[in-house]
């Protein structure tokens, strides 16, 4: 049995390699590949912290599969996760994986460009700023604003630290009174200028008085 087995090694050997050789060549018909951009997107970052800044903000991902599937792969499909779980304050560079593409097929991701990202993490603050209401234009000719006021005065202003520190003021979205014979009421917005901040609440009443000249 065992001299049966010994028999003619090599044709074997060779039939196996040509089997695996036919397999490979099977497999990797009607393949291709593609680079797509992909925005970063960064998950589980710590309670009480954000992301002040990154180096980048997306990255090139080459995936590969079978050419029939790939002509309908959009870059919306795919997705780069980059887990700040085991961040803390500061800077550090947090390296991006395979692990971390999501595809919607059967494909693999074949390379990342770049394969890194150095974030800056700071604290997260809340404070109190005042807010100021923002009006234009005149009342219809004849009236006059007798007064303007704004509930609440201050709103609890959360952000990055280094945002929220440097606002002392903070304003709402326009009122326009053009026109006015009577007095206007209505809730707005606080714009916060596009800074990283979050208010409490998110809107303000700011209420014009129009009186009537004599």
């Amino acid at each position: 049995m065992k001299k049966l087995f010994l028999e003619n090694t090599g044709l074997k050997i060779s039939a196996v390699l040509i089997s695996a050789l036919l397999w490979f060549f099977v497999t990797s018909r009607g393949q291709s590949e593609m680079s797509l951009e992909a925005p970063i997107e960064f998950k589980s970052v710590p309670a009480g912290l954000g992301i002040a800044a990154s180096s980048i903000k997306g990255v090139t991902v080459t995936v590969r599969g079978q050419e029939r599937i790939m002509k309908s792969l959009k870059p919306s499909d795919v997705r780069v996760f980059v887990d700040l779980a085991k961040s803390k304050k500061g800077e550090a560079t947090v390296f991006i994986n395979k692990d971390d593409i999501r595809l919607p097929y059967a494909m693999t991701v074949t390379n990342i460009v770049p394969s890194a990202v150095r974030v800056r993490i700071e604290e997260l603050i809340t404070k109190s700023i005042r807010v100021s209401p923002v009006v234009t234009g005149s009342p219809e000719k004849g009236y006059f604003v007798r007064a303007v006021e704004i509930v609440p005065r201050e709103v609890a202003a959360q952000g990055l630290k280094s945002e929220v520190r440097k606002t002392s003021e903070l304003r709402t979205e326009v009122l326009d009174i053009t026109g006015a014979k009577e007095t206007m009421s209505q809730e707005l917005a606080v714009d916060t200028a596009g800074a990283n901040i979050k208010t409490e609440p998110a809107g303000v009443r700011v209420t014009v008085e129009i009186g009537r000249g004599r």
